[in-house]
C-alpha cells in the first residue's frame, strides 16, 4: 500500500494507546476476531514505557553474520541508497528491516550511530528480528523493538531495499502501517483506518466496564457477574 496521511486526531491517539489495545480495536473495525498480523514471542524494547512507534514502513534487510561477497564500492553505496529510502515516504515514517540470519543474529545494526542517523532523518523508531545495542548511550525518542541485544555489529550490510520484510512471525510491505511498543508490532490494515478512532474509543469504554467497579471498594462476584454481562455484550 502506498502511504497516505494519517488524520491529526487518530495520529495522536495511537501515540497514546498500547499495541495490545489497537489490536483489539483492529478486531473491532473488522467486526470479527482473529486478526494476526503481530510479532511472535517476545522482544527488546529500548526504553520500555516509552510512546508507542507509529508510522508508515520504510523496509530493508540486513545481514552481518559472514562478510559481504559483492565489491566494497558497492556495499558502501547500497547503505546510502539506504539512508536516501529512509529518509522517503510521508511521515509520519518507521524503519522495518528484516536480518536475514535471524535466529543466528549479531549485528548490532540498531546502536547509538544508526539511532541518532535515524532520527535525525525524521523517522519515529524502528523495529527488526535483528540485534540492539549501546543501550545507555543511545538517543532518547527514538523507540527500538528488537528481537534481541548484543554486544557486536559484525560484518553488518545491506542487503535489500524497499522490499517486503519478515520480522518475528509478520510480512510487512514498505508504506504500510504500523504500531509497536514493548509488547510487539503489528501491521494495521488500510481498510480500518477510517475506523479506527471509534474502534479504539469503543474498546476502551467496553473495557472500563468491568475495570471502573473492580477498582472500587467492596467489589465482589456479585459485582462481577453483573458488570461481565453487560462487557460481554459491548466486546468484539
Amino acid at each position: 500500500m502506498a502511504d497516505t496521511p494519517l488524520p491529526d486526531d487518530l495520529l495522536a491517539l495511537l501515540r497514546e494507546v498500547d499495541t495490545p489495545t489497537v489490536c483489539n480495536a483492529i478486531e473491532v473495525a473488522q467486526g470479527k476476531r482473529g486478526f494476526n498480523r503481530f510479532t511472535r514471542g517476545t522482544m527488546q524494547h529500548s526504553r520500555p514505557g516509552d510512546p508507542a512507534i507509529v508510522g508508515f514502513a520504510r523496509t530493508a534487510r540486513i545481514s552481518g553474520l559472514a562478510p559481504p561477497t559483492e565489491p566494497p564500492e558497492v556495499i558502501r553505496a547500497r547503505r546510502m541508497d539506504y539512508f536516501r529510502s529512509m529518509a522517503g515516504g510521508q511521515g509520519p515514517t518507521a524503519a522495518v528491516v528484516e536480518d536475514v540470519d535471524y535466529p543466528n543474529c549479531i549485528a548490532g545494526w540498531w546502536g547509538e550511530v544508526h539511532v541518532a542517523v535515524h532520527k535525525g532523518l525524521g523517522l519515529a523508531g524502528a523495529v527488526t528480528n535483528g540485534v540492539l545495542r549501546d543501550l545507555d548511550v543511545i538517543d532518547e525518542g527514538f523507540p527500538v523493538l528488537a528481537g534481541s541485544i548484543g554486544p557486536s555489529h559484525g560484518y553488518v550490510h545491506v542487503v535489500e531495499i524497499g522490499t517486503e520484510v519478515s520480522v518475528m512471525g509478520i510480512k510487512v510491505q514498505q508504506g504500510e502501517l504500523i504500531h509497536a511498543d514493548r509488547h510487539g508490532a503489528l501491521v494495521i490494515p488500510a481498510e480500518v483506518i477510517p475506523d479506527l478512532k471509534r474502534a479504539i474509543e469503543t474498546v476502551i469504554a467496553s473495557e472500563a466496564i468491568v475495570l471502573g467497579p473492580a477498582r472500587e471498594p467492596g467489589f465482589d462476584i456479585d459485582r462481577l457477574e453483573e458488570v461481565w454481562a453487560e462487557f460481554e455484550a459491548a466486546r468484539t
